[in-house]
């Protein structure tokens, strides 16, 4: 039977290798080149890839996270969200994912069922959903089967933005749409788990003074958060050991459940957590070093209030290749030491800290950008005096101590109460100026006023007289 009518055909070049995947090609191709060589073959010769040449490559031209990336993946690791022929930059609406979203979750899910039925035993999950588009939407949806199918396993969530997500729109509907988008957004992923991260500053450039970071490139960022991530993940991955037992190369395993009971299951119910960092961590050695090692801790986590004292705070910090003496690794047992005088001579404290101590330090491979300042050295010491490069990376920077930290504390408050004002006033409100487009994205006014009352909970577990969670309004 012959059909006719329109056909239309999407069709692109497959993108070229950049030299760091070329090179990563050549080398996994080495075996059979020599195996061939032993049969009698002869290896064409190949031009040097150079590291210098890859560094520039890597700075001047990645635009996606493959172009980086050295890691095999599973063929089911990677889910294509076939029928859109959309780029990044125009997946950026919650609408959008939520009209794609209902038709991938069940392949998505069960592209995770078959790691499950691989594992001896399940910890939890951790999460990295960009909050700040349609993947949002889509990751909600996810979140729900998941917290329907495995009841039980707790969810550790990393809420992410962009720099370029907090540019404020043109035009007053944009702006309307973006406030909802984020109160919606962090109301349903809140929902389906059980600790939630906000991470995504406007600005990376005042994260730390020894960290040179382009806000406009991705690849920049996300090395600073990837880093922070992968500290506070440390201790998921440690070989658990007795209550008296003790390791010269770690200490304080625990799991994400373990995380989750600190953090979040305290006196205050609180799971909306904050992330800090310090990379590179400071030494300790020299005066005031405690004093010194807490305020090199700065907030990865947006508008949250600074100086906050919070009686009922709580905190989870990993530490890991500390420098102590001679620029050598401090021991585990003396960096456990210095936190804990750091905490006993701070002005404010929390009321309990969990800390988890590597010896090891972060490596700094290959495509690791160049956002190290000239005042930190090969191991990430900090230096006396500026080295000639303004700008350092992976082969100038081999490993750098670091300092991450989850902290359950009310400076959290502004946070939450701008995306429930804002879900508010702009959609529940009689006459609110985002109405249509909450009616645009499905939803009425029943499960706005759901979602309202879920943030509502939210700031009444952290300040119970604050106006904000009243109804009143």
């Amino acid at each position: 039977m012959c059909r006719t009518g329109n056909v239309s055909t999407h069709a692109c070049e497959p993108r070229k290798r950049n030299l760091f995947l070329q090179r990563l090609y050549e080398e996994e191709q080495d075996s059979l080149t020599q195996e061939n060589a032993v049969n009698g073959g002869k290896n064409k010769p190949q031009r040097e890839i150079e590291d210098e040449d890859i560094v520039e490559v890597l700075e001047n031209g990645v635009q996606y996270w493959t172009d980086f990336s050295k890691v095999h993946y599973h063929p089911q690791s990677l889910y294509e969200m076939s029928g859109l022929w959309v780029g990044v930059q125009e997946f950026d609406s919650y609408g959008i994912g939520r009209d794609t979203s209902w038709a991938l979750r069940e392949e998505i899910s069960e592209r995770l069922r078959f790691f499950v039925e691989e594992c001896d035993h399940i910890q939890g999950f951790q999460f990295i959903v960009n909050d700040s588009g349609g993947f949002s939407s889509v990751g909600a949806d996810f979140l729900e089967n998941i917290a329907d199918e495995y009841t039980n396993t707790p969810v550790l969530l990393y809420a992410v933005k962009d720099p370029g997500s907090h540019m404020v729109p043109k035009s007053q509907k944009q702006v309307v749409s973006k406030n909802l988008h984020d109160a919606i957004s962090f109301s349903r992923l809140s929902s389906f788990c059980k600790l939630i991260v906000p991470v995504g500053l406007p600005s990376l450039r005042r994260t730390s003074t020894f960290l040179c970071v382009e806000d406009e490139k991705p690849y920049h960022c996300s090395a600073v958060y990837a880093s922070a991530l992968h500290a506070i993940s440390l201790p998921f991955r440690m070989e658990p050991l007795g209550p008296s037992a003790d390791s010269c190369y770690f200490s304080g395993a625990v799991d994400i459940r373990g995380v989750v009971e600190i953090l979040a299951g305290q006196a205050r119910q609180n799971r909306v957590t904050i992330l800090d960092v310090a990379m590179p961590a400071p030494s300790l050695t020299g005066k005031q070093v405690e004093q010194s090692f807490l305020g090199n801790l700065q907030t990865l986590t947006p508008e949250i209030s600074e100086d906050v004292e919070d009686l009922q705070a709580v905190e989870s910090m990993t530490i890991h290749g500390a420098l102590g003496s001679g620029g050598h690794r401090a021991p585990v047992s003396e960096v456990k030491d210095m936190v804990r005088a750091a905490y006993e001579n701070a002005t404010t404290r929390p009321r309990f800290c969990n800390l988890s101590v590597a010896l090891c330090p972060l490596p700094i491979p290959l495509p690791f950008p160049k956002i190290f300042g000239n005042l930190v050295g090969q191991h990430g010491e900090l230096l006396g005096s500026p080295v000639d490069s303004p700008l350092r990376g992976s082969l100038d920077v081999h490993s750098i101590p670091l300092a991450a930290r989850l902290r359950s504390s009310s400076a959290v408050l502004p946070f939450l109460e701008n995306r429930l004002g804002n879900i508010r006033r702009l959609g529940i409100q009689q006459g609110a100026a985002g109405a249509e487009i909450v009616r645009n994205l499905g939803y009425g006014k029943d499960e706005l006023e759901d979602m309202g009352e879920t943030l509502s909970k939210m700031v009444l577990e952290l300040d119970p007289y604050s106006q904000m969670s009243s109804d009143s309004d």
